[in-house]
């Protein structure tokens, strides 16, 4: 094809190159990254150990110790919201952890018990046995398995990409409204009532209910451990203050024989590692569970590989989605058989890892085995723990989630993520957390299309100060050339928003100051067009025409001009109204009308 009039070609700009051709038929002008050896693509921390030294031993030893002390009161208190004993969160905290280390690519993450998966596990398996019963226990672990069995099937099937769906309105909410879920769920605990309910408004109806049989020593177990937790964190921030309060309330549960006042303890926790072991479900129950693993998979893996990029970012490394499917499919395969229940990633905890020094995942091997050691050896002291110092524990993490400024700044962007987030949070609130994700993400595709089918645009004048054409209602002293109207669109051009391209074109016209002889169409935006889109544009250059006003086009990308050439289009606007740039365009139009004005002269 003829390239059209007024356009540069590759031809013409040969004389000013000075550099070397590039021959597309034999290479392409983007080169990937060179390949890593296939030790270190399968396991990432291997590339640590060639110049892997005492220093950094070091920090990768008080890293993952200080990280254990967070996750062991962490871990024992997400097991009571799972359903299940303590003791299977520190079981969660062993292997798991290991695996993560030498399959994980991201060199900060902390996986582990978490909030959000806990309650997802118990939605899932209280139903189906008692909590803290051993059937609760293998209902968890075989849940752990179909996790990974849907991790393993994401990773098969290359769907790292699926998480880039979830938008910052969708987790902003989804993480209030668990932090909300949290909180309410610990009132009975803190208040040292047995409840009933599992859902958070009759839990919470029931904490109302039963308010006159409040203990009140287990009230002022939980207000003194609650009080520490957040004057720990306020004067002293980098001390463990969970671990520490945790110890404190161990020693004194056993020198003043809380059980004895009527205050929950833990109870008799195992001691030694755990066994490997199958666990048995029926397969009603199975089936049962099938939905709550892909639930669990799509939300633990979402809000991983997150937490993953964002730390990734600070130290300019880089994250595999792929390889975060295989490593946290793997480790909840490791929980699973190992009596532990489905892990995700601790934002908390991480955060504590990079903190301390930690640059590669040998701290995570450190942590498992300072885990190991308590199992091993100080489980008798453990049993102590109240029960009511457990839900602090997780009270205080929930108000962690809490963030104010997230909110803020989601206003500050478009009122429409708030609403986003908020009925997301209202959703977890009130239908639980699947529920909540399946609205969430369907509000997020309504809004993406409501944003495609009313799309940016522009009238655009001369802005001397910027040497450039901008958005007159940005600039005041755009200067606007009389006669010419300069549209436009930041978009693609296709069926959701062709219809408002064309009534916005108009529009544009009808707004002009003075009387329109040529309509400029800025098409650098214009990336792609589907049929509907090019019949809104032919329909556009006919209606302006009977109008008496003639549609040129600038800056038109090479695979567009293609696109308009097989459709038609390029005949139909013709081929001398197509320009390089907007200046181009209307330094042409200009000369036409003074050509027009003479002749008619």
């Amino acid at each position: 094809m003829q390239p059209p009039r007024g356009r540069r070609t590759a031809n013409d700009h040969e004389a000013r190159s000075t550099g070397a051709t590039v021959d597309h038929r034999q290479r392409s002008p983007f080169r990937p990254a060179r390949q890593e050896p296939l030790l270190t693509r399968a396991i990432p921390v291997a590339a640590e150990l060639p110049h892997y030294r005492g220093p950094s031993a070091r920090r990768d030893a008080v890293a993952g110790v200080t990280v254990a002390a967070l996750a062991i009161p962490a871990a024992m208190a997400y097991a009571e919201v799972a359903g299940v004993s303590p003791v299977n969160g520190l079981y969660a905290l062993l292997l798991p952890v290991v695996v993560y280390a030498f399959l994980g690519s991201s060199k900060q993450l902390v996986v582990g018990p978490e909030g959000s998966v806990a309650t997802l596990v118990a939605a899932a398996i209280l139903p189906l046995a008692a909590a803290g019963s051993k059937d609760a226990a293998g209902m968890a672990s075989m849940l752990a398995i179909l996790v990974a069995i849907c991790f393993a099937g994401a990773w098969l099937l290359r769907l790292g990409w699926v998480a880039d769906y979830f938008s910052r309105p969708v987790l902003v909410g989804y993480m209030h409204g668990v932090a909300v879920v949290l909180i309410v769920g610990q009132l009975g605990k803190l208040l040292g009532l047995s409840i009933d309910a599992r859902d958070p408004l009759p839990q919470l109806w029931e904490v109302i209910t039963k308010l006159g049989s409040v203990s009140g020593a287990t009230v002022a177990v939980s207000a003194v451990s609650l009080a520490a937790l957040f004057g720990l964190r306020l004067v002293m921030p980098k001390l463990p203050a969970a671990l520490l309060i945790v110890v404190a309330a161990i020693a004194l549960s056993w020198v003043f024989d809380f059980a004895a006042h009527g205050i929950a303890i833990v109870g008799s926790i195992p001691a030694g590692l755990p066994r490997f072991a199958i666990p048995s479900a029926g397969f009603a129950d199975i089936v049962k569970l099938v939905p709550a693993a892909l639930g669990i998979c799509l939300v633990s893996f979402a809000d991983e590989i997150l937490t993953a990029r964002s730390f990734a970012g600070k130290h300019n490394q880089s994250v595999r989605g792929s390889k975060e499917l295989l490593a946290l499919g793997v480790a909840n395969a490791a929980a699973g058989f190992t009596q532990g229940f489905s892990i995700g990633a601790s934002g908390s905890r991480t955060a504590v890892n990079d903190d301390m020094g930690a640059r590669s995942q040998i701290a995570g091997i450190f942590a498992a085995v300072a885990v190991a050691v308590i199992l091993i050896f100080l489980t008798e002291p453990v049993q102590y723990l109240p029960k009511a110092v457990l839900g602090a524990v997780i009270v205080f993490a929930a108000i962690g989630l809490i963030e104010p400024h997230a909110w803020r700044a989601l206003a500050a962007i478009d009122p429409v993520e708030v609403a986003i987030a908020g009925v997301t949070t209202a959703c977890v609130i009130f239908f639980g957390v699947l529920a909540a994700l399946v609205v969430a993400v369907g509000l997020s595709v309504i809004d993406t299309v409501r944003r495609s089918a009313r799309p940016h645009d522009a009238v655009l004048g001369w802005v001397e100060r910027l040497g450039r054409y901008a958005d007159v209602s940005l600039h005041r002293s755009a200067r606007v050339t009389p006669g010419v109207v300069v549209y436009r669109l930041d978009d693609r051009l296709f069926f959701a928003n062709a219809r408002y391209f064309k009534g916005r074109a108009r529009e544009a016209v009808r707004a002009a100051s003075s009387p329109v002889h040529w309509f400029v169409l800025d098409a650098d935006a214009i990336t792609h067009a589907d049929s509907t889109g090019l019949d809104a544009l032919l329909d556009v250059t006919r209606d302006l025409r009977r109008d008496e006003i003639t549609l040129v086009v600038a800056r038109l990308r090479t695979r567009m001009e293609e696109e308009f050439e097989d459709a038609g289009v390029l005949d139909e606007i013709g081929r001398e109204h197509f320009y390089p740039t907007v200046r181009a365009a209307i330094d042409a139009c200009a000369d036409r009308t003074d050509s027009s004005r003479d002749r008619e002269g």
